[in-house]
Parts: structure tokens; C-alpha cells; sequence
């Protein structure tokens, strides 16, 4: 099984993630998971990728960046998700290449088409099939509290930009879920809370 969950900043998607993991392990069933951007991969070569498009501020023009997460999205899904997938295990996968068409493409103005046509050479048909995705929302206003309490990394470029910015991608979330038909559901309340939507949202 695949699974993906998708959202902005703030909204709960590695947590929510981490109590799928419990929650099917629980269940006897052997899980993978990791997080697109590779931030905290152990994998070397993924991490070192993360950090080129983590570690600086604006230095690196808007499609070097396109092109880094594609790197990082591809090696992940190959080393890990798809043999899971192929061995009927479940792969849990926080962002998706949307997160790239919003960020890069409602958010820096690179070309959507552009964005889509890339992936689509790219990476395999089975990544556009998830069993199951869902994209999680959050009212900006809370969005910016989670944020405060979180500590903004001023060193990323996503996460140093203003509530304004934020506020941009959250409509171009909104947007997409329409555009491509995945369902939202909205994060506000404990993470237990949300995760017991998510499990009837599921019906898992």
C-alpha cells in the first residue's frame, strides 16, 4: 500500500505520518516511511541533496531547486517506497510532487507545465497512484501559531518568508486539491484527535 500525505508547513504531516507507522505496526505489518524533502534521511547522498535546498536562503535559482527535490524524490522512491510497494508492504510518504508544483510553481513562478513534464519523465507510474492521499489544511491563524511555537528555521527559504507568503500557498493548496481531486482534512486539535479522523477518513 502507498500512502501519502501531503500539506504545508505546520500541519501535522510528520506527526500524523509517525502514528500511521504505530498504528500498522501495531496491525503486525511491516511499514517504510520517509519524507520527500530528505532533510532527515539517513541515506547520505539524499541528506546531503536536502541540505543544498535547506541550507541556504535564496542562492540557488528557483529550478536548481525544482531539480534537487526531483533528485531526492526519485532515489527515495526507488531505494525504499517501491520495493515496499512491489513486496505488498506499506510505504508512507510525507509530501508528494505537489509540494514542488505549489511551492515552486504558485510560489516562485516557475512553469507548472513545466513542473508536471519533468516529474512525468521522471518518475515511475506507480508514484501516481497512491492507495491512498490526502492533503491536511490548517486556518492560516493557526498555521502561524504552530509556526511561532515550532521556531521558523530562517535559514530555509520557504519557512523564512512572511504570514502573506504562507497564506499565498495555503490558497494554492486549496486550489490543487480541487484541481487534482484529493481529499483535505483539517488538522486543528491534538494530534490524537486528528488521527482518529484520519483513521475513519481512511477507514483504517
Amino acid at each position: 500500500m502507498f500512502i501519502v500525505i501531503e500539506g504545508q508547513d505546520a500541519t501535522g504531516k510528520d506527526t500524523q505520518a509517525a502514528k500511521l507507522v504505530e498504528h500498522f505496526k501495531n496491525q503486525g505489518k511491516k511499514v517504510v516511511h520517509y519524507a520527500e524533502s530528505g532533510t532527515a534521511s539517513e541515506n547520505d547522498f539524499v541528506r546531503q541533496i536536502a541540505q543544498l535546498n535547506y541550507g541556504t536562503v535564496n542562492d540557488i535559482d528557483k529550478r536548481t531547486r525544482v531539480l534537487l527535490y526531483l533528485v531526492n524524490r526519485y532515489e527515495q522512491f526507488k531505494k525504499y517506497a517501491e520495493p515496499a510497494i512491489k513486496n505488498n508492504d506499506i510505504a508512507i510518504v510525507t509530501r508528494y510532487w505537489l509540494s514542488t508544483y505549489i511551492y515552486e510553481g504558485y510560489g516562485t513562478g516557475v512553469s507548472r507545465s513545466l513542473i508536471t513534464r519533468l516529474h512525468k519523465m521522471i518518475m515511475p507510474e506507480t508514484y501516481f497512484k497512491p492507495d491512498k492521499i490526502v492533503i491536511l489544511t490548517l486556518s492560516d491563524k493557526e498555521r502561524q501559531k504552530r509556526l511561532i511555537s515550532q521556531g521558523k528555521r530562517a535559514k530555509e527559504f520557504f519557512k523564512s518568508q512572511d504570514a502573506k507568503y504562507g497564506k499565498k500557498l495555503n490558497n494554492a493548496y486549496l486550489k490543487v486539491a480541487k484541481e487534482f481531486s484529493i481529499p483535505t482534512l483539517d488538522t486543528s486539535g491534538t494530534p490524537d484527535e486528528v488521527f482518529e479522523r484520519l483513521k475513519k477518513f481512511w477507514s483504517i
